[in-house]
């Protein structure tokens, strides 16, 4: 499994991973991310990471645990 790890102070609240993957981001009243789930299963993986690509601040990451 991999885990999210998000840069809230980064985060600019584009959404842009919210569109990507909606079960997995969100963004909060005062337009940051928030991470819905922590860790990503393998299936789901290419997915989370183009969601995290398409942040235009690099606020977002997936790395291995």
């Amino acid at each position: 499994m991999a885990k999210i790890v998000a840069d809230l102070d980064a985060c600019q609240g584009y959404a842009n991973c919210v569109l990507a993957a909606d079960d997995v981001f969100d963004i909060d009243d005062d337009g940051v991310v928030v991470v819905l789930r922590t860790t990503v299963e393998e299936r789901d993986r290419a997915r989370v990471e183009e969601a995290a690509r398409s942040c235009p601040v690099s606020a977002l990451r997936v790395e291995d645990e």
